[in-house]
């Protein structure tokens, strides 16, 4: 297990996309938390993100709404559990705002922050209550799909 001072990391549960990037903290935290600019980028081309809530507080909204190219869409409020600015966001989908259980718990879900000598170490973490909850993640394609999604919010930010 690695640890951070905030996530732990279980290698038999989790899944995890890490990246140095030369772009600056302050505009990867600004992607991460103004919904307009998470619209842009939160997932993968062809789908897009149509709608985005978020309540930056412990216990706050954090809701997507995400268009596939044949019209799926998967509608899903979690909840915002631990707030750092510019360093840190933690949620899950395992409770709806205020900490309301929702009962239809997928994942929690941390993004790391820090600011290196070039630009950006961005650790994004993706923890699950068991393997099977794991490994269906990973078939669903988590490294490539956060992966693709970090490029598009790489771009968008070089633009802004």
């Amino acid at each position: 297990m690695t640890a951070t001072p905030h996530t732990i990391f279980d290698p038999n549960l989790d899944l995890e996309l890490r990246r140095e990037v030369d772009v600056s903290p302050h505009l990867v935290w600004r992607a991460w938390t103004e919904p307009e600019l998470l619209k842009q980028w939160f997932t993968p081309v062809p789908w897009k993100t149509t709608d985005c809530e978020l309540d930056l507080w412990p216990g706050g909204k954090f809701r997507t709404v995400m268009q596939g190219p044949e019209g799926q869409v998967h509608d899903s409020t979690g909840c915002v559990l631990a707030v750092v600015p510019q360093k840190l966001l933690v949620f899950t989908d395992a409770l709806g705002p205020g900490y309301r259980p929702t009962g239809s718990a997928f994942m929690s879900a941390s993004v790391e922050i820090t600011p290196t000598a070039t630009g950006t170490l961005y650790v994004a973490r993706a923890f699950h209550k068991d393997e099977a909850a794991k490994a269906q993640h990973e078939a669903m394609g988590f490294h490539q799909g956060w992966g693709t999604a970090f490029e598009q919010l790489v771009a968008l930010v070089r633009g802004l």
